[in-house]
């Protein structure tokens, strides 16, 4: 008999300031299995004591305290996890972690991953351009380890037009270059077919699936993240750049997703919204 599985995903921007704001209300309605978090900005034992008991939590924080930050939280003990990811000398600490659970028999690997932000001609950007080359290498690797494997949260790029509502005012930006964009053209395209990316480069897909596009059909959006600046918010003018990028075997299982979009500006705990997936495991 399969097993519902709800995997929450959120670019939490410190779960201190996101738990005093409302997050844990958010939370105890949700009926969560899964947790990932972003952007955590905090200690293990912060994390722990706001979740609470009834979580079992993994937590890999940033080299630099009080940055990044990424975390994965479960209402079962987890059967392994691993926070590798690139050469031996690239610091990925508190971007990538993998973690596996036995759903009914089943190896279900969620991540959590948090890409850098990057900035256009400065070292940040060349950062992110590392991760996204360290993430290629890593994704056939992972589905090799479980055909139900997904790796969720903030990427920090709009993969197409669709995803950013001002795209056109942010193609010389970081987060909808066409650098950036080919690599999730890579991502999603069917696997060891050639590609054609958005940068006029053909290469080889990767053969995963963006849970969201698939669900929401081609519409703008629905977006993920709205800057504070300005009425942004109340604009809706928005990116979509929270993912479940799933393997197709567990996209296959999906039978709803959500972004659970705050009722107004002053209700927001985080300037990311969550983005919550009902799966069934087989």
């Amino acid at each position: 008999m399969a097993t519902p599985l709800r995997v929450a995903s959120v670019n939490v921007n410190g779960i201190r300031a996101a738990y005093r704001k409302g997050m844990g209300d958010w939370l105890a309605g949700r009926d969560v299995d899964v947790l990932a978090m972003q952007e955590v900005r905090a200690s293990t034992d912060d994390v722990t004591g706001l979740l609470g008991p009834d979580w079992v939590v993994l937590h890999d924080a940033a080299t630099a305290k009080g940055r990044a930050g990424v975390a994965v939280a479960a209402r079962r003990e987890f059967a392994a996890h691993r926070v590798a990811l690139g050469p031996d000398d690239f610091d990925s600490a508190g971007r990538w972690l993998e973690a596996d659970l036995d759903v009914g028999g089943t190896t279900v690997t969620v991540v959590s991953c948090y890409v850098h932000s990057g900035e256009v001609d400065t070292p940040k950007q060349v950062e992110k351009y590392k991760f996204l080359d360290a993430m290629t290498e890593r994704l056939p690797l992972l589905a090799a380890h479980t055909p139900y494997a997904v790796v969720v949260g903030d990427l920090n790029v709009g993969h197409r037009e669709l995803d950013i509502k001002n795209w056109r005012g942010n193609r010389k930006n970081a987060g909808f270059l066409l650098e950036e964009r080919a690599y999730f053209d890579r991502f999603f395209g069917p696997r060891d077919a050639p590609v054609a990316c958005v940068d006029g480069v053909e290469r080889p897909g990767l053969g995963w699936v963006d849970v969201g596009r698939v669900h929401a059909g081609e519409v703008p959006g629905p977006y993920t993240w709205w800057s504070q600046r300005g009425q942004a918010f109340d604009t809706d003018t928005g990116w979509r750049i929270d993912y479940h990028v799933a393997t197709p075997e567990l996209a296959a299982t999906a039978t709803s997703y959500a972004v659970d979009r705050a009722p107004s500006w002053d209700t927001r705990w985080s300037d990311h919204a969550p983005v919550v997936v009902d799966y069934l495991i087989p």
